[in-house]
């Protein structure tokens, strides 16, 4: 017999748009929690709008961006403009363990469901706010997306050219990292909760989480009062040389390699058939090699360049020496590493088309999560309201003629 997920007969109500607060609930119901995204045709969330769309065909309910983002969701069309619609979440709620949300501070509490007003309904709920940089301080009400929030916390100005002007990071990244960060929060809440019978307000800023990614160069800015920059493939505190991509035969292929210690420098020597140019004194040392690392870099992409990436990754991996293939998406969706752990899946959505979506990044040996694709709008709408809360067929009715599912 299966054993049942962690969190089962956990459920989770989730105001959280876009991208992040989406893959909070993610992660949740990967292990295993009913995920309940509360949203509305009457402004309804950008991520549904990004092609590319199944078959082709736009639509709001058929972005397949959107439905590996929301991947473990299910949905709830209220819309929280009416009272009725508010007083209805509020009435789901109250069966509910858990809330989140990634708005501002004060958006919550300006449509009723501050958590002094959610604690009224349901008094030991966990609520996980998610604002770009918390719910005090003097930037509190910074409005962020996933650019300006890399800004904010110093990763950008270390991204670019050795040299040259910050290049900041492409896209939202920040989104996922934090979405799957808040959940592991959320899971301490409901563990002091079952220990205590107390629910709490978690205050998660995306700000402070991403930070966490450049912890070495403010231990160099503390120590050595060094303030970091653009340094391209280079080690950010200099711990290795060589450290960085160079180029392999074929069009736009690549490997990545990093040499932190001597015996990796001796290790990579072999691989290379201990080329003289190797036994310089320029590189005789890690300090030598970080202080000559634009001639190392070029000495060694002379030597990667007539070489498979694929098959030289392997050859340097025998060796003991840290190096990878730079893999594009096609890649990934190819590797029979990945395909084996199910990295991505290929689904069927309720709606009858086929699309591939990542799968479950939570594996646990005790059980397997059940992947399901991001949900058509109001997908959930009569199990909810009839099932859960009880409403009549006739009232059900009015109410999405009224527009207030919607």
């Amino acid at each position: 017999m299966a054993k049942a997920l962690p969190l089962k007969g956990i459920r989770v109500v989730n105001f959280g748009w876009v991208w992040a607060g989406p893959v909070t609930g993610q992660t949740l119901a990967f292990l295993g929690a009913e995920v309940l995204k509360v949203e509305s045709q009457a402004r309804v969330d950008m991520t549904r709008n990004l092609p590319p769309y199944a078959e082709g065909e736009p639509g709001f309910n058929r972005s397949l961006s959107n439905h590996a983002c929301w991947a473990g969701n299910g949905s709830v069309s209220l819309n929280l403009k009416e009272p009725e619609g508010r007083q209805l979440a509020l009435d789901l709620i109250a069966t509910a363990d858990v809330v989140i949300e990634n708005f501002g501070p004060g958006v919550m509490e300006n449509m009723g469901f501050g958590y002094a007003e959610l604690c009224k309904v349901k008094k030991d709920v966990v609520l996980c706010s998610m604002p770009g940089a918390g719910l005090y301080g003097p930037m509190k009400n910074v409005r962020t997306y996933g650019l300006s929030l890399t800004s904010i916390t110093g990763l950008d100005s270390l991204v670019g050219y050795k040299g040259g002007t910050p290049v900041p990071v492409e896209n939202a990244y920040s989104d996922p990292f934090v979405g799957i960060f808040s959940a592991f929060a959320i899971l301490a809440a409901l563990n002091h909760r079952d220990n205590s019978g107390q629910g709490q307000h978690v205050d998660f800023s995306q700000q402070e989480a991403i930070m966490q990614m450049i912890g070495p160069d403010y231990m160099d800015y503390e120590l050595n009062g060094r303030v970091a920059g653009p340094k391209g493939n280079e080690h950010p505190v200099a711990a290795a040389a060589p450290h960085g991509v160079f180029p392999c035969a074929g069009d736009d292929r690549w490997i990545s390699i990093a040499v932190p210690s001597e015996t990796e420098w001796q290790s990579l020597q072999v691989a290379m058939g201990k080329p003289c140019w190797a036994d310089a004194p320029e590189f005789s040392t890690l300090v030598q090699r970080v202080e000559n690392i634009d001639a190392l870099h070029r000495r060694l992409a002379e030597w990667t360049a007539a070489s498979d990436d694929f098959q030289l990754a392997e050859e340097l991996q025998a060796h003991g020496v840290a190096a990878a293939p730079v893999l594009n998406i096609a890649d990934l969706l190819d590797n029979p590493h990945y395909r084996e752990r199910g990295t991505y899946v290929e689904v069927t959505h309720p709606l009858g088309f086929s699309e591939t979506i990542y799968g479950a990044y939570v594996k646990t040996s005790r059980t397997e999560a059940d992947v399901k694709p991001g949900p058509w709008l109001g997908q959930d709408n009569e199990r909810v309201f009839k099932d859960i809360l009880g409403m009549d067929a006739e009232r059900y009715a009015s109410l999405v003629d009224a527009k207030v599912i919607y």
